[in-house]
């Protein structure tokens, strides 16, 4: 392995460069973006394993587990090491399981002042499998979604609980994280706020058991989740939910995403994160 890309990744892994940081700079090492995507797998296959997190010294983070409707439930769990009590933020992946990704956006909202979850939706089928994306997309597809929504409701009922939480609860997701978190503003009603990504819509019959504000975030090229944003907001003014949609023109889906250099939009993804946090600021006070 070349000394700079090893150099590179381990800095990354120190903490000393977050996910995005860490990419751009081994695109440029390794000659191009595609090369550098091709490399990630081979990557995370040096890291040390779950038992080891990514260090920052600004934060206490770690892997548990939580009582779920299937059983245990990993998760990652990440606060800030000032202060004894945070507001606690559920974060709901993409349809690849808990990849490096999803726990570098997971240590960022800990960084703005919150007790941050981030469970491993196919703990039920042994865990997120590593260093292969496609599989945990296989894996995703095999779910029951439900139990897999009841799931993420014991993450709620958790960090309601936890001791270093203030008792107040927010969710975000991304991709099928963002259709997982409409669920949970769905079927969650001690939900305080939720934040779907470029999610799959609730239906309109659905709508009405939302009791939690929403904050929507939409990508302008991405027109089969699109579809569904007329119908979700007629039913949420019908029923005089609390809501905010933003739609980030030239996004495509999965804007935010960083570690995949040919879909993330840094100005959208920037832009929809500090609404984000401040919406969450507001709602879990």
């Amino acid at each position: 392995m070349d000394q700079k890309i090893s150099t590179l990744y381990e800095d990354y892994r120190k903490g000393l460069t977050n996910r995005r940081q860490f990419v751009r700079k081994l695109a440029v090492v390794a000659g191009s973006s595609a090369a550098a995507m091709a490399m990630l797998p081979i990557l995370d296959e040096m890291s040390p394993g779950a038992s080891a997190v990514q260090s920052d010294p600004d934060l206490i983070s770690e892997f548990i587990k939580y009582p779920g409707e299937t059983g245990d439930i990993k998760a990652f769990l990440t606060r800030p090491k000032a202060g004894k009590k945070f507001p606690a933020v559920l974060i709901i992946h993409e349809n690849r399981g808990l990849q490096p990704h999803i726990q570098d956006v997971t240590r960022r909202m800990a960084k703005e002042g919150f007790l941050a979850l981030a469970p491993d939706a196919l703990s039920p089928l042994g865990g997120t499998p590593e260093n292969d994306q496609d599989k945990a997309v296989s894996m995703i597809g095999q779910l029951d979604k439900e139990k897999t929504i009841k799931n993420f409701v014991a993450a709620v009922k958790y960090l309601k609980t936890q001791p270093n939480s203030t008792g107040k609860v927010g969710c975000t997701g991304f991709c099928w994280g963002g259709g997982m978190t409409n669920q949970m503003a769905v079927n969650c009603p001690d939900l305080d706020a939720a934040v779907p990504y470029y999610g799959m819509q609730p239906t309109a019959d659905q709508v009405p058991s939302i009791k939690a504000p929403i904050m929507a975030h939409y990508a302008g090229e991405d027109a089969r989740i699109n579809q569904g944003i007329p119908a979700f907001e007629e039913a949420l003014k019908k029923n005089n939910k609390k809501y905010q949609i933003f739609m980030y023109e030239g996004a495509q889906h999965a804007f935010n995403n960083d570690s995949n250099p040919e879909r993330y939009n840094e100005k959208a993804a920037k832009l929809a994160w500090s609404r984000t946090i401040a919406f969450f600021k507001e709602k879990l006070k």
